[in-house]
């Protein structure tokens, strides 16, 4: 991990109860050139993998609704999330945990996983 502007200057754990919640002061230099010090909180809780299931048979994706509280508290009356099967690596490859969490979620049983893309699910949030 190197990118020459940005300098970590601190970083503090706030919390670890299932994530770590981390206050960074940092200075990053903007396209004109002149730093600037940011102040960011950074919750991380580990690498995942997501599986957008489909039936061939009845040409159809396959989703979950699970409660999240985060809809919840911003107005989700019910705080139901319509979502792709997904989970954290847990240690796991990324085909490993997708076939755990199909399975789980859905009850399905992966033979086999093909990789689509790696992506940030919400890198600036």
């Amino acid at each position: 991990m190197k990118n020459d502007r940005v300098k970590i200057k601190s970083t503090e754990v706030l919390s670890e109860r299932w994530g770590f919640l981390r206050n960074i002061i940092l200075d990053y230099q903007k396209s004109d050139g002149s730093w600037e010090t940011q102040v960011r909180e950074i919750y991380t809780n580990g690498n995942g993998a997501a599986i957008l299931l489909y039936n061939k048979e009845k040409r159809t994706v396959i989703l979950t609704r699970q409660f999240r509280l985060p809809t919840y508290i911003n107005g989700n009356d019910s705080g139901m999330s319509v979502e792709v099967c997904a989970g954290l690596l847990d240690g796991d490859a990324p085909e490993v945990c997708v076939k755990r969490e199909a399975e789980e979620e859905t009850g399905y049983r992966l033979p086999k996983v093909e990789k689509g893309l790696e992506a940030y699910s919400t890198p600036g949030a």
